[in-house]
């Protein structure tokens, strides 16, 4: 995710240590994903699968951008499981990069919360399930935020920072825009804009990391941004008066996905992989263990853990959905009108 890229590029080094190469007799899956929390990776998911397949995973890591351009070059070839949040996969599907799953060869799926069953038309399901919201230091904003209108309000001027617009949620400030003009901002842009124009005085910032963020938080700059839900628990540490806003519109859903590329030379390996990563038992351990929040309905957590995390069904299905062929075709010339609004 593109808020979290600096953790995820931080720690590649770890996962860079698991790609010992393959022994030249043993089976080889090679993996595409970001390698954070390499070391939980490695001892959740790593070692037991490859107890499981007797064969050895080896990896690519970096940002979604750069791991899915790679792929591109290579014509679909190189990997044969990638990860990415589902903005970049939808790329990735409409380019023809990856395949249709068949889902009789993931018993598991059917398991799942039917958000992330089949979220992309026949593609790779989705392991993880997180959601864009709002943010706010409770002891300096009053009234509470209950909108995404409620960023426009008068009172929040010099107080707000927005992603930037070529993060992963820089572009959903414009399709919030839109709805906030009541337009549709795909079919029609010009009133969505009008009010990004209005609520620059309120953006003291466009940041471009969680990191970045959450110190325009700490130095007290911002009482209030949009996220993804990952931050909660740094920012709450940072400042512990931020609150989660309860929004009546609803939260935004973030879907990591799995897929498997046109070119993968190891394709019964790749879904034996996709199902082990969807295994209820695993998801727990993983939701418990502070890696990833749980798409497995039968998947039970504690109350410390389910706090973390985008979980349940009650708040999974109150998420909104983002139509990503449409974002993507509109994101170029969005970029450079809000560009003309923000500087660069």
């Amino acid at each position: 995710m593109s808020s979290r890229l600096s953790a995820l590029i931080g720690s590649a080094a770890v996962a860079l240590a698991l790609a010992a190469p393959a022994a030249a007799n043993a089976k080889t899956l090679t993996i595409s994903w970001w390698g954070f929390n390499g070391d939980k990776l490695n001892e959740f998911i790593v070692q037991p699968f490859q107890k499981q397949c007797g064969c050895e995973l080896v990896f690519e890591t970096g940002n979604n951008a750069d791991r899915l351009n790679k792929v591109k070059i290579r014509g679909g070839k190189g990997v044969d499981v990638i990860y990415l949040t589902d903005s970049f996969s939808q790329i990735g599907i409409t380019e023809g990069l990856f395949q249709k799953l068949d889902r009789a060869k993931l018993p598991n799926v059917a398991g799942l919360h039917t958000i992330a069953q089949d979220p992309q038309g026949g593609y790779g399901p989705a392991y993880t399930v997180g959601r864009i919201g709002v943010v706010y230091d409770a002891a300096k904003v009053n009234p509470p935020i209950t909108s995404w209108n409620d960023l426009w309000r008068a009172d929040l001027k010099s107080s707000i920072s927005l992603p930037g617009i070529t993060t992963t949620a820089g572009p959903m400030v414009v399709m919030l825009a839109g709805q906030k003009a009541g337009t549709d901002a795909f079919e029609n842009a010009d009133p969505a804009f009008k009010e990004i124009e209005a609520i620059k005085p309120n953006t003291v910032k466009n940041y471009q990391t969680g990191s970045e963020m959450i110190n325009l938080f700490s130095t007290g700059e911002i009482t209030v941004s949009m996220t993804q839900d990952f931050t909660l628990g740094q920012l709450k540490a940072a400042v512990p008066t931020i609150e989660w806003a309860k929004l009546s519109d609803g939260d935004i859903a973030v879907l990591n996905t799995v897929n498997i590329p046109t070119g993968a030379e190891n394709v019964d390996l790749a879904y034996e992989f996709i199902n082990f990563i969807l295994d209820p038992a695993l998801q727990k351990v993983l939701a418990e263990n502070g890696v990833d929040a749980p798409t497995a309905k039968s998947v039970e957590l504690s109350e410390a853990a389910a706090a973390k995390w985008t979980y349940g069904e009650a708040q999974i299905n109150s998420l909104k959905r983002i139509d990503y062929s449409k974002m993507n075709a509109a994101k170029g010339a969005w970029v450079d009108r809000w560009n003309e609004i923000f500087g660069m």
